[in-house]
């Protein structure tokens, strides 16, 4: 079994379809699972057809597909709820709203405001966590709260804490156009939005650690 996570997409749903053919081309026939790490809308041109890709594969694969929620994905749920809406605009919320022909967030589709907000913060495995922003190092995995497995930067991406499994995540893109490869967390989040590109990481059953890489531009 093969699990690939893909880093922060941003609207840009023509890298997230040339990435998703990628990885049926690599994974040649083998099983795998697909882990999308948060931040699929929001700042890119196509936001809408980036959720309805990610739709689309859940309901086809709702065992071995798991979207997470990011803190783009929670900034949206507060503007629908009334709250924060500038914030969200001037953090790219515009451009998700152009992208499904609105322009109040209380007229975005109801099903994808329902589908976001089931999104989990967490996901775990036997070798590793999942997360869109990080976990508190003063804390297990588990205990981290809602704000910071959305949002956390430091102290996480500094204090190079052993969760106990390999920590992969998104949120804080890499000024290189690579994934920054740690001991103990894989930073997915190679800036597809800014230029950069979409990126996954590859991962076995056996290995915390990401054994290959897979890059569109």
């Amino acid at each position: 079994m093969l699990t690939y996570a893909i880093g922060d997409v941003h609207g840009r749903a023509d890298l997230l379809a040339r990435l998703l053919d990628r990885i049926e081309e690599h994974r040649a026939g083998r099983l795998r699972r697909l882990i999308v790490l948060g931040d699929a809308i929001d700042r890119g041109p196509d936001s809408a057809g980036a959720v309805a890709i990610l739709q689309d594969l859940q309901d086809r694969e709702p065992g071995t597909v798991t979207c997470l929620m990011g803190n783009h994905e929670a900034m949206l749920l507060d503007a629908v709820a009334g709250a924060d809406r500038d914030l969200w605009r001037i953090n790219g919320g515009g451009a998700t709203l152009a992208s499904y022909g609105v322009t109040h967030p209380g007229d975005l589709p109801t099903d994808v405001v329902a589908w976001i907000a089931a999104l989990p913060t967490l996901h775990g495995d036997a070798q590793r966590w999942y997360v869109h922003g990080g976990l508190d190092p003063a804390r297990d995995a588990e205990a981290s709260d809602r704000e910071t497995r959305l949002w956390m930067r430091e102290p996480f991406l500094s204090s190079g804490h052993d969760f106990g499994r390999h920590v992969v995540h998104g949120h804080t893109p890499t000024r290189t156009g690579r994934p920054e490869l740690r001991a103990h967390r894989t930073n997915l989040d190679t800036g597809a939005v800014y230029g950069g590109p979409l990126t996954a990481g590859v991962f076995t059953d056996d290995r915390g650690p990401p054994v290959a890489v897979l890059a569109v531009r």
